[in-house]
C-alpha cells in the first residue's frame, strides 16, 4: 500500500464522500462512548475525512476538535463545513505531523484498513493522548463486510482488518484495552492510555 496512492484515491472521492456516507447513528454512538467522547474533552480525529464525526463531537459538547487527514481535498471540505474556532483540520500524515500531547480521546473511524502498520499507528497515537485518555479504532462494518466493500477499486489502498483480539494485543504497550467488539455490522477496539509505556 502506497501513501501517495491512498492520498490520490481519497482526493478523487472527496467531492462525493458526504453524499455516499451511510451514518448508522446507534453504532456511531457506541463508538463515541467507547472513545470517551464527553463534554469538555479534546478530540483528535485521525483520518477525519470530510469531518464525518465532527457534528457528533460538537453535539456532545467537546472543547476542541483536531482533525488530521492525508487527503488535501478531504481536509479542504472538512474545513469549509466546520469553520468554528475550536475546530482545526490539518492536512498531513499522522505519523509525521507535529501535535501536542493534550488529547483526552483519539478516534480512528472507518480508516484503519488504510494504515499499513496498525501497531506503529497505535504507538504513534499514544504520543498525543493524555494519561487515562482514550483511543478508539472502529469501523461501522464488520471484518467480512468490509473486505467485500473494499474489494475492487479500494483493494489497492486498504488491507484486511486484524482480528479484534489481535488489535487489542497491539494496544498493550501503551493502552489498557477494555473494549473489543467484532460483530457483522461493527468493529470496535478501545482502551485507556497507560501512565507510561511498558
Amino acid at each position: 500500500m502506497n501513501q501517495l496512492e491512498v492520498q490520490a484515491y481519497f482526493d478523487a472521492h472527496a467531492s462525493e464522500w458526504d453524499a455516499r456516507m451511510v451514518r448508522p447513528q446507534a453504532i456511531i454512538d457506541q463508538i463515541l462512548n467507547a472513545a470517551g467522547v464527553t463534554e469538555g474533552c479534546r478530540v483528535l480525529d485521525v483520518a477525519c475525512g470530510t469531518g464525518v464525526l465532527f457534528e457528533d463531537y460538537l453535539r456532545r459538547g467537546v472543547t476542541r476538535i483536531t482533525g488530521v487527514d492525508l487527503s488535501p481535498q478531504m481536509a479542504r471540505i472538512a474545513r469549509r463545513k466546520y469553520p468554528q474556532s475550536h475546530v482545526e483540520v490539518l492536512c498531513g500524515d499522522i505519523e509525521t505531523v507535529v501535535l501536542p500531547p493534550v488529547f483526552d480521546c483519539c478516534v480512528v473511524y472507518n480508516a484503519l484498513p488504510h494504515f499499513p502498520d496498525p501497531a506503529r499507528l497505535i504507538a504513534r497515537l499514544a504520543q498525543f493522548v493524555v494519561t487515562g485518555g482514550r483511543l478508539c479504532l472502529a469501523h461501522s462494518m464488520g471484518r467480512e463486510q468490509l473486505l467485500r466493500h473494499h474489494a475492487g477499486r479500494a483493494e489497492a489502498v486498504s488491507r484486511a482488518l486484524p482480528e479484534a483480539d489481535v488489535l487489542c494485543a497491539m494496544f498493550a504497550p501503551h493502552f489498557i484495552s477494555d473494549t473489543t467488539i467484532s460483530l457483522p455490522d461493527r468493529y470496535i477496539a478501545a482502551g485507556s492510555r497507560r501512565s507510561h509505556s511498558v
